[in-house]
């Protein structure tokens, strides 16, 4: 078993209030989880108003499926033209779990 796992931070410029960033998180959690279907929460920052930050896993029995489904979703939010986050940071992790 493989679990694929990326942490992606993002900041919202121009945003002033949690409910602002309430409404981004929401929408963009709820794209990957229909996209992908694939495990996301917001895992931290969660009382900063211009931070995002979003927890992804995938579980896989194959390292490359679970490698390539992990690429594709940041690959996916960094083409995300109408979204009201800059995505600086995707933090990738590959764990074994045998």
């Amino acid at each position: 078993m493989f679990i694929g796992t990326c942490k992606l931070t993002f900041r919202l410029p121009g945003n002033d209030s949690l409910k602002g960033k309430r409404q981004v998180s929401r929408s963009l959690i709820a794209r990957l989880r229909n996209k992908f279907n694939v495990s996301v929460a917001e895992v931290d920052g969660v009382d900063r108003h211009q931070t995002l930050v979003i927890g992804v896993s995938c579980v896989s029995n194959d390292a490359t499926y679970a490698t390539e489904q992990i690429d594709a979703l940041v690959r996916f939010v960094e083409q995300q033209q109408h979204l009201d986050a800059e995505l600086i940071e995707a933090e990738r992790d590959l764990l074994d779990g045998d």
